[in-house]
């Protein structure tokens, strides 16, 4: 037997396809093609409709809907027998939160109702209850009778979690469930501060994670210890959230993550651009570890808006979005909706795709990153902070440090705020993008990081509130920031961040100080400042200006003797019309970023990479500068965050790209080597889908510090198959990447 057949379809299969089944199917699945189109893409595993919405097999169960055009004929079993006799995994879908009238006319107690007890219904479909016996009972016994039938090697499920987290259900089995767990009748709305909201929150998790592993518990025992339930998950954050489902307490539990996203548009239908699909499985990894899969449902119809279920995706745009996968450890999985489309273009799009990464398969999984930089997060944070504001509050500062960490080629981590004493020990800098909500457990964490040695960079409303939500009266983390909070702002709210036409609050800057401009080409009126000394390093680059444009919320602290503050709020003054349009206050005393220097309480010992550590440094933006850069793009945004970053990290980050473009990079280890993602994103069409077409870039020029046991004598390109000249000098390896088309990839050894 192979090493890779002793292991876990979970832990080998690297590639899978769906043909995702319709009601029409039964008529016209072609056997012979989609044998062939399986191995002509390399797939090692195949998903196939079963039950739960619709039947496709003779189900037992008379309420179990079958499709229409089923009749007697077990589709399901025969896709199952084939991919047998291929030598591929199975994995049977359900699709299983909801069901039809004749179902719900049977057992109307087992859907969900709004207050006024009226079935919350999802089209023609009835939405059924995550309480009630439709998930304890009749699901359980459809995965045993699947089990009995096929003896697929898993199950995944695409709907899994009942309802979201803007309808709440007033059945009878959920009023009980919740009394009985909380002591509290279910909450009449969507009140944040009301307790039994809360309550509830944290019930529906609970619950959601109790069927999780009721599932497991099912299809283990029916079908053997790896038949494991994997229900699909979203991509990112605020669609976990929306839908109830605790990603961290399912990484606890799940060795491999089935990856419903696809597409790059949020669940607050905010643009995310294709990095959002490497963010995803870095988050993803650090919950289950970086040697668990996380095969990824990659559309190769029109997904998105608009979607055309039918109508083949560009092919660049698929490719983009699979390749930024690969960059952050997702494995490729193509799906199809319908057996049969006369849009042909769609079925060409795997199969080279698939066939380099089977090729180069070894060094795109068993790996581990190689960061400089960690950005903190929290499923909390999005739920009590975020509350009803989560683009404002939560998506845009962090989209913002994001952007400007890929802008400044500087790889990170997302880093979950209770992992941060596991997974930040070999971090230089830990980010804060206006992380509101903290516990106490998780800023001794913080606190701790900076004692041994580590810088952070905080933002907004950082710490000014607990878990739940609920403001403190200071920031938890002010002895570290050297500020003290107010409790007031200047500038636009979170809600007018992005829909204000006030051009009065919007129309603000940031001073830097020293002044400069007595010494730069332009007009005098004999009032300029004398210069008195030289810029800090996170001013650099912007020595001939005084002022750049800021338009954003500023919080109002109080700072501590000893820091210093670069930047200073320049208060809103008229844009319209423009004879009016002077500064009538042209300083401030109000501080925009905070920096300082942290003595260490114990000895700078860092571990791999850690050298040349500054050790406790620390910036604190008053002026919400992430989520500006998020919202707005504007570039010396931008530049002033990856000056913060740098600054912050002194001389550990690890690599340096050079060359005109917008390139997102990871690096990763392997015994005796390190592996160089670099995805081109030099495309308009990056931030509006879909892309059309893909545009080639001008030579890369690369820097990186070798890890131990990694001599840096060979590179090797791995997308233009040809070796790269590399040079060594002071730990450092240098050569050259001469064009990306998508992406590369390099090896050195």
């Amino acid at each position: 037997m192979s090493l890779d057949a002793a292991r876990p379809w979970y832990r080998r299969c690297y590639r899978w396809g769906q043909t995702n089944l319709t009601e029409i199917d039964p008529t016209r699945y072609d056997d012979t093609w989609w044998r062939q189109h399986w191995r002509r893409t390399r797939v090692q595993g195949v998903i196939v409709n079963a039950g739960g919405i619709v039947a496709y097999y003779p189900s037992r169960f008379p309420l179990h809907h079958r499709a229409l055009y089923l009749g007697e004929r077990d589709l399901y079993g025969e896709i199952v027998a084939a991919a047998r006799e291929e030598g591929l995994a199975v994995l049977a879908r359900m699709d299983s939160n909801r069901a039809d009238e004749r179902f719900y006319i049977e057992h109307p107690d087992w859907f969900a109702v709004d207050a006024d007890g009226r079935p919350y219904r999802a089209e023609e479909k009835f939405v059924a209850c995550v309480s009630s016996p439709y998930y304890d009972e009749f699901l359980p016994d459809v995965l045993r009778e699947v089990v009995e039938r096929s003896h697929p090697d898993g199950f995944t499920d695409n709907s899994w979690s009942g309802l979201e987290r803007d309808r709440i259900c007033y059945c009878e089995h959920c009023a009980r469930r919740f009394r009985d767990t909380s002591g509290m009748r279910l909450p009449r709305g969507h009140t944040w501060d009301d307790p039994a909201y809360r309550q509830w929150i944290a019930w529906s998790y609970a619950r959601r994670i109790e069927i999780w592993d009721l599932n497991n518990r099912v299809t283990q025992a029916a079908g053997g210890p790896d038949c494991l339930w994997i229900g699909m998950n979203s991509g990112d954050i605020l669609g976990q959230a929306r839908r109830l489902r605790d990603y961290r307490a399912i990484g606890q539990r799940a060795p491999i993550i089935f990856l419903d996203s696809q597409y790059r548009t949020s669940s607050e239908q905010q643009p995310r651009g294709f990095p959002a699909n490497a963010e995803a499985g870095k988050l993803i990894h650090g919950l289950i570890g970086w040697d668990a899969l996380i095969p990824e449902s990659m559309a190769h119809y029109q997904a998105g808006q608009p979607t055309f279920r039918v109508g083949s995706k560009p092919e660049p745009e698929v490719r983009m979005w699979a390749v930024e996968g690969f960059a952050g450890g997702i494995q490729p999985w193509w799906h199809h909706i319908g057996a049969y489309n006369e849009d042909r273009r769609q079925y060409q799009i795997a199969e080279p795709l698939f066939r380099w990464h089977e090729a180069n398969e070894q060094y795109l999984v068993d790996r581990q990153p190689v960061a400089t930089v960690g950005m903190v997060w929290s499923q909390e944070n999005v739920d009590f902070f975020g509350r009803d504001e989560t683009v404002d509050r939560v998506l845009l500062p962090q989209l913002g440090m994001r952007q400007a960490l890929i802008r400044a080629r500087i790889p990170y981590l997302p880093i979950h705020a209770d992992h941060i004493d596991r997974d930040a020990a070999g971090l230089a800098v830990l980010i804060l993008p206006n992380l509101g909500a903290l516990s106490d457990a998780q800023c001794a964490s913080i606190r701790s990081f900076v004692e041994r040695g580590g810088s952070i960079i905080a933002s907004g409303q950082t710490s000014r509130f607990d878990e739940w939500g609920d403001p403190r009266p200071d920031f938890a983390l002010a002895d570290l920031f050297g500020v003290h909070a107010t409790g007031s702002y200047h500038g636009a709210t979170e809600a007018a961040a992005r829909t204000t036409l006030d051009s009065w609050n919007r129309h603000t800057y940031l001073r830097l100080s020293p002044e400069l401009r007595a010494g730069v080409y332009g007009p005098t009126i004999g009032t300029e400042p004398p210069i008195t000394d030289a810029r800090h390093p996170v001013l650099a680059g912007f020595d001939l200006t005084d002022i750049v444009p800021f338009g954003g919320r500023l919080d109002v602290v109080h700072p501590e003797a000893g820091v210093q503050t670069p930047l200073s709020f320049v208060p809103p003054f008229p844009m319209y019309p423009p004879e009016t349009s002077w500064m009538r206050h042209p300083t401030s005393s109000l501080p925009a970023l905070i920096l300082r220097d942290l003595p260490l309480s114990r000895a700078r010992e860092r571990g791999a990479g850690g050298e040349g550590l500054p050790g406790g440094r620390v910036a604190y933006l008053a002026a919400d500068l992430d989520r500006c850069f998020g919202r707005d793009n504007l570039p010396d945004h931008g530049d002033i965050l990856a000056n913060l970053i740098r600054w912050a990290a002194g001389n550990a980050i690890l690599l340096e790209v050079t060359g005109p473009g917008l390139f997102d990079c990871h690096l990763y280890r392997q015994p005796g080597r390190l592996i160089l993602h670099v995805v081109n994103l030099t495309n308009p069409g990056v931030w509006r889908a879909p892309v059309h077409d893909l545009i080639p870039s001008n030579p890369l020029r690369v820097r990186l510090r070798l890890s131990d046991g990694v001599s840096g004598t060979s590179a090797r390109l791995l997308v233009a198959d040809q070796p790269a000249s590399v040079t060594v000098q002071d730990g450092l390896a240098a050569f050259t990447i001469p064009s990306v088309l998508d992406h590369e990839i390099a090896v050195v050894e």
